[in-house]
């Protein structure tokens, strides 16, 4: 099982920028997928998460109406559109693999994305 996360980088308050979180060796569409935040002397963080057949969704209140979680199924990656960046955003970004949509425990763990949001 492996994960990895990619599309982070520097951008300005107010940008927006969009990561992916791709599997190999095993089918997103199997699993619910979320995605996780660690800002430099803070604990890990839920930001979204996106359940298998419905597809349903979950937001941080935090970044309810900015971010946007989303499968491409031909492409094997669940997406995290991220608009209206704030400072705040700055972090390091993981995808997982969860236990269920409504246990939302981390099973697996991909390899992180630096965000930084600063003018």
């Amino acid at each position: 099982v492996q994960l990895q996360a990619s599309g982070g980088g520097l951008v300005q308050p107010g940008g927006s920028l969009s990561l992916s979180c791709a599997a190999s060796g095993f089918s997103l569409d199997e699993y619910a997928i979320g995605w996780f935040r660690q800002a430099p002397g803070k604990e890990r963080e839920g930001v979204s998460c996106i359940s298998t057949v419905d597809e349903r969704s979950y937001y941080a209140d935090s970044v309810k109406g900015r971010f946007t979680i989303s499968r491409d199924s031909a492409k094997n990656t669940v997406l995290l559109q991220m608009n209206s960046l704030k400072p705040e955003d700055t972090a390091v970004y993981y995808c997982a693999v969860l236990r269920n949509f409504t246990d939302r425990r981390p099973r697996h763990w991909g390899q992180g994305t630096q965000v930084t949001v600063s003018s």
